[in-house]
């Protein structure tokens, strides 16, 4: 297991659909439930490049 030194918990609520769909996920996004989770929404966030703008601005904001 990875160290993480801040860790957050998120409930959320999936209707019988939605969780049909997770459930497709298995095996490919991760074996657990909250692992395939996590990797749908960094793959979502990836995708909609907020993960790459976020680190764009960090490296700017630093290097002023």
């Amino acid at each position: 297991m990875r160290y993480m030194r801040k860790t957050k918990r998120v409930m959320v609520t999936f209707t019988e659909k939605q969780w049909a769909l997770i459930e497709k996920l298995r095996g490919e996004f991760g074996d657990g439930n909250a692992d395939i989770i996590r990797n749908v929404v960094l793959a979502w966030l990836s995708e909609k490049s907020f993960i790459s703008d976020t680190v764009k601005n960090k490296k700017s904001f630093n290097e002023r």
